[in-house]
């Protein structure tokens, strides 16, 4: 499901930014362009950042070479 018309950005796409260390809004505004433009997804984008934030597997932080 698109999030972020403007930018593009899916629900699955979110959930990447999260496992890939998004823990913010700005974070993940930077890592997809998401809420970056109309602003209209940032609602549903900021929910959604929480929900994944919430869940067991965002506790694991991605590894770092």
């Amino acid at each position: 499901m698109y999030i972020c018309l403007c930018h593009g950005v899916t629900e699955s796409a979110i959930r990447a930014a999260v496992t890939g260390g998004a823990r913010t809004f700005r974070e993940l505004s930077f890592m997809t362009g998401c809420g970056t433009q109309c602003g209209s997804c940032a609602k549903q984008a900021q929910a959604l950042l929480e929900e994944c934030l919430e869940s067991p597997q965002s506790q694991k932080q991605p590894a770092r070479d």
